[in-house]
């Protein structure tokens, strides 16, 4: 019976100094995952592979239609970019903003009217660079790189000049950085 006893005893303060040891191993300790590139030399862009699961939730928009909402947006933005806004006020360079763009369904529910995201469009993908990195590539300037991606396409961009393809749509924001900021409240102080 003492024995047991004793047993019992080295079992549990092995356990406790293990677990101890585990959750007081500095994170920094860890390896880190491999940075995916996501910009080559030439400027050109993809989509990152994981973003909805390592990168942050910032916001969301309804793009309104006659009945029901048209196209529902859904905003992610790298580690870190939220935090370093709300401290600064500016997008850190390198901060990556990936935007999912869907067709939205429409219908009634218990709750009235609602309208969900249904389809996926593609992407709109932006990587802040004030160091103006890639001036021979048309895809960038005006302090970021600019792309949109076809749904069935991740990898390759179908624009060709931010300019006429992607500035129009940011122009109302030009003076907070060309990002609406109303959408995403996780920028907020």
């Amino acid at each position: 019976m003492k024995f047991l006893r004793s047993a019992a005893v080295a079992s549990a303060s092995f356990i406790v100094v293990t677990v101890g040891c585990l959750v007081s191993q500095p994170v920094d300790s860890q390896p880190a995952p491999a940075q995916e590139q996501l910009v080559d030399a030439a400027g050109n862009m993809h989509i990152p592979k994981k973003y909805r699961t390592t990168y942050e939730f910032l916001g969301s928009w309804s793009v309104a239609g006659d009945k029901g909402a048209k196209e529902i947006h859904v905003v992610y933005a790298s580690a870190g970019t939220a935090a370093a806004y709300r401290t600064t006020g500016k997008f850190p360079e390198g901060s990556i903003l990936v935007k999912e763009v869907y067709g939205a369904a429409t219908s009634g529910m218990t709750t009235g009217t609602v309208s969900h995201q249904d389809i996926l469009k593609g992407w709109f993908m932006m990587v802040k660079d004030s160091n103006n990195s890639h001036p021979d590539n048309k895809l960038w300037g005006n302090g970021w790189g600019w792309s949109w991606f076809d749904a069935g396409n991740p990898v390759k961009t179908t624009s060709t000049n931010f300019r006429s393809d992607c500035l129009g749509c940011h122009i109302p924001a030009k003076a907070t950085d060309w990002i609406y900021l109303q959408g995403y409240p996780g920028l907020k102080k």
